[in-house]
């Protein structure tokens, strides 16, 4: 997968200046797939180049001028046939787990307090995901909303997020938990 099917989705929510594409990304894409501002302005213009995404030019008094994308039909196209082209299956890179991979030779205290805040930052992630799941179905429950949302996609990617990081935050709380008790009364938590 580019970068580019990756805004091409995002953009499909409507009409977004660079600001607004990279505040939705850091909402509904960054659970899997990370983008700098920088990256998205430039491939904005890769796009209205190759005619996937048109911009426009909105007039701004008392602020700068700002540009509009959206997706044309050739970008829906484009979106159409990377989505029936094979997935490639996906991959773990992490250090954190390199580090726990070498956890009989490190210092059992640091590996602990790396996986502790690792588990932090998952649980804040965890949160943030189910507020925005909540906004998301308004008042309906989940399973009304997965029968007859008008458009599900973006909800189902945060359903992926919200659980691939309870798995992330549960394997960070028994991973320090194993190497606490290895380590016995060393290593407080």
């Amino acid at each position: 997968m580019a970068l580019r099917h990756a805004v091409l989705a995002a953009l499909l929510d409507g009409e977004f200046s660079g600001y607004q594409l990279a505040k939705a990304f850091d909402v509904g894409m960054a659970n899997f797939w990370h983008a700098l501002p920088q990256q998205l302005y430039a491939e904005l213009a890769k796009l209205e180049q190759d005619g996937l995404v048109s911009g426009r030019e909105v007039v701004q008094e008392a602020r700068p001028n700002k540009r509009l994308f959206a997706v044309t039909d050739a970008g829906l196209a484009e979106l159409r046939r990377f989505a029936a082209a094979p997935s490639k299956p996906s991959f773990i890179r992490d250090d954190l787990l390199v580090k726990v991979a070498a956890a009989d030779s490190v210092d059992a205290a640091v590996m602990i307090g790396q996986l502790e805040e690792r588990a932090a930052i998952a649980e804040a992630k965890i949160e943030l995901f189910d507020k925005l799941l909540r906004k998301m179905r308004g008042d309906l429950d989940e399973a009304e909303f997965l029968a007859s949302a008008a458009k599900i996609g973006p909800y189902l990617t945060c359903l992926r997020g919200r659980r691939f990081e309870s798995e992330n935050r549960d394997w960070c709380n028994e991973t320090a938990a194993v190497l606490r008790a290895r380590a016995g009364a060393d290593v407080q938590g």
